[in-house]
C-alpha cells in the first residue's frame, strides 16, 4: 500500500524567521498539495540557551500570512502530538539507550577542558578539521576507551556524559537527493555526533530523526546547509532499524544575496535595504539588551500572494515563461524535478515587480479600501466612489498600496508651486487667454465626463486658433502642478469641472504670462 505524503517544516524558534526558511515551508507546502498530502509543523526548541520569546508564535503568523496551511501542529493539534520537541523530551531516550545496546551509540565523560586539549594536539599535528571520530575517540574518555565497571561507576555517581554516535571508520554512506542525485559520503568525513547532551535534551540529529520517523514524514525537504548532516542521518535510520520507511531527502540551494558573493543572511537587509523577514520583529539586542525592530514584507507593503510567487521562482521554475502564480497555480505545476541545484540570488527589483502586478491587478473596488483607509489617517475624508475613480487612474503609477494615497494627493490638494520647466517653454499669453477661456466655460459643461471634457477643451482650442499640443502640459501644470501623471481628461472629471476651473484660474493668476 502506497504511503500517505507527509512532509514538516521544521524551525527553531531562536529569532525571526528568514525569507530562506520562508522557501523551505513553501515548497513543502506545495508539494504536499500535489501529491494530496499533510503539511506539519513541528517546533525544534531542543536548543534552550537560543529561545527567543515570541519566535514561536512569529513563524506561525508568518506562515499564515504567506497562505501556507498547516494541517497538523501546535495550534491544529494532531495524531502526533506534541509537535514542540521540548514537550517530547521523554521520548527520545529510549532511542538513544537502542543505539548503545545495539553497539551503535556510547557515553563519553570528557570534560570541556579535555576535549579543548585534543582539538588543541590535532591543530598542532596540522589536522585541517579536528573532530570527535572513529580515530580521536580511541585517545578520549569514553565507555570504548574505559573498563565496563568503571563506565558503571560513572553513570552511578551522576557524572555528566554525553551520548554519542559510533560512526564506522571506513564505509561510504549512500543515498539519492531529489535534486541532487546519487549523494555518496565517506564515514571518515563524519564525526561521532553528539546525540544527547549532558542536560539530557536531544541534539538536533537524534531528535529529528526520531519525530521524523513517529510522525510518518515521507519527504524531507530542506535548505542545503543541512546537506553534510544528511550521511548521518542516514546512518541513524539504519542503526535504529527504519531504513526501509526512511524519506526522501531534498536540500534545497542557498539563496544568495543580490550582487552574488555569499548566502542572504538575516543581518543583510537592514544593511542593503530591504526585508529578509515575511513580518516585522521586535526582538531584544542580545549583547545590550537594548529592543530592536527587523523590517517585515507585509509593514512595508508586500502582498503576501506576490511574497510567495517571488519566493517560489527562487530556485524553481515551471518550464514555461509564466511567471505569475496563484497557489493553487503553484500547486498544480511544482516538482522537485524542476527545482536547481544551484544558488538563486535574491532580486529585489523583482519583488517590487510582482507586487506591482498583483496591486495593479486587484479590483478597483479593493484598491480603494486601501485608498480609504490611508487618507483618512491623513485626515482627509472620500466616499467609496470617488476612491474607486482615484484607484483605478492611479494604480499604474503604484508599487505598494499605501503609494495609492500619495499619488492621489493632487485631488486633495491644488498645486502650491507649478513646474518651472513646462511654464517656462509651454506658458505664454496665448495658452493663458486659451485656459482662461476654457476654464470659463467648465461650470456648465453638461457633460463633465472625460470625454465630454476634451470635447469642450478642442471646441474652445480650435475658437482660439490654438493647437492642442501647445495647450495640453501646460493645462497639466495649471490642474496638477507637475509635469506628468495620470491621464489628464480623468483627473478633470474627478475633480469636477467647478474645481478644475478654480485651478486654472489660480494658475493664471499666479503665473506670468
Amino acid at each position: 500500500m502506497e504511503r500517505e505524503v507527509r512532509v514538516r517544516f521544521a524551525p527553531s524558534p531562536t529569532g525571526p524567521l528568514h525569507i530562506g526558511g520562508v522557501r523551505t515551508a513553501l515548497y513543502n507546502y506545495l508539494l504536499a498539495r500535489k501529491l494530496g498530502g499533510k503539511m506539519l509543523l513541528r517546533i525544534e526548541d531542543t536548543d534552550q540557551n537560543r529561545f527567543v520569546p515570541g519566535a514561536e508564535q512569529y513563524i506561525m503568523d508568518s506562515l499564515r500570512w504567506c497562505g501556507i496551511e498547516i494541517d497538523e501542529g501546535i495550534e491544529q493539534g494532531g495524531p502526533h502530538a506534541p509537535y514542540r520537541q521540548s514537550e517530547r523530551k521523554p521520548m527520545y531516550r529510549q532511542y538513544a539507550d537502542q543505539l548503545i545496546r545495539d553497539g551503535y551509540a556510547y557515553y563519553a565523560f570528557d570534560t570541556p577542558e579535555e576535549l579543548d586539549a585534543m582539538r588543541a594536539r590535532l591543530t598542532a599535528a596540522k589536522v585541517p578539521n579536528p573532530q570527535y571520530n572513529s580515530i580521536t575517540r580511541a585517545q578520549m574518555r569514553n565507555s570504548l576507551t574505559l573498563p565496563a565497571e568503571e563506565v558503571q561507576q560513572l553513570l552511578d555517581s551522576g557524572a555528566p556524559y554525553v551520548i554519542r554516535l559510533k560512526v564506522p571508520r571506513k564505509e561510504e554512506v549512500r543515498f539519492q537527493d531529489l535534486i541532487r542525485g546519487w549523494v555518496v559520503v565517506h564515514s571518515s568525513a563524519i564525526d561521532d555526533k553528539v546525540l544527547m547532551k549532558s542536560d539530557g535534551m536531544p541534539t538536533y540529529h537524534l531528535a529529528n530523526i526520531v519525530d521524523d520517523h513517529l510522525m510518518e514524514i515521507t519527504h524531507v525537504i530542506r535548505g542545503e546547509e543541512w546537506l553534510p548532516s544528511a550521511p548521518l542521518h542516514v546512518l541513524l535510520y539504519r542503526y535504529l532499524g527504519w531504513e526501509s520507511t526512511m524519506p526522501q531527502f531534498a536540500h534545497l540551494p542557498l539563496l544568495l544575496k543580490p550582487d552574488g558573493t555569499g548566502k542572504l543572511s538575516k543581518r543583510d537587509g537592514d544593511k542593503l535595504g530591504f526585508p529578509v523577514f515575511p513580518l516585522e520583529f521586535h526582538g531584544t539586542d542580545a549583547q545590550t539588551g537594548e529592543p530592536t525592530v527587523s523590517s517585515g514584507y507585509r509593514e512595508s507593503g508586500y502582498l503576501p500572494e506576490a511574497f510567495i510567487n517571488f519566493l517560489a521562482f527562487l530556485g524553481w521554475n515551471p518550464g514555461t515563461t509564466q511567471e505569475l502564480f496563484t497557489m493553487d497555480e503553484l500547486i498544480e505545476n511544482f516538482s522537485i524535478e524542476r527545482v536547481s541545484k544551484s544558488p538563486a540570488r535574491f532580486d529585489q527589483n523583482k519583488v517590487r515587480w510582482f507586487n506591482e502586478q498583483y496591486l495593479r491587478a486587484k479590483p478597483d473596488a479593493e484598491l480603494a479600501q486601501y485608498l480609504i483607509t490611508d487618507l483618512a489617517a491623513q485626515g482627509l475624508a472620500v466616499d467609496a466612489a470617488k476612491a474607486e475613480q482615484i484607484a483605478a487612474l492611479v494604480k499604474e503609477r503604484a508599487t505598494f498600496p499605501a503609494d495609492l494615497a500619495r499619488e492621489a494627493q493632487l485631488f486633495f490638494q491644488r498645486p502650491s508651486s507649478y513646474d518651472e520647466q513646462v511654464i517656462s517653454k509651454k506658458w505664454n499669453p496665448q495658452v493663458a487667454a486659451a485656459l482662461t477661456e476654457f476654464a470659463a466655460q467648465l461650470p456648465a459643461l453638461p457633460d463633465a465626463s472625460p470625454e465630454g471634457i476634451k470635447a469642450r477643451l478642442t471646441e474652445v482650442l480650435e475658437a482660439q486658433g490654438v493647437k492642442i499640443g501647445q495647450v495640453l502640459q501646460a493645462l497639466r501644470v495649471a490642474v496638477t502642478g507637475q509635469a506628468a501623471g495620470p491621464d489628464l481628461m480623468h483627473i478633470m472629471h474627478i475633480l469636477g469641472p467647478q474645481e478644475t476651473a478654480e485651478r486654472i484660474q489660480a494658475a493664471v493668476a499666479a503665473l506670468p504670462a
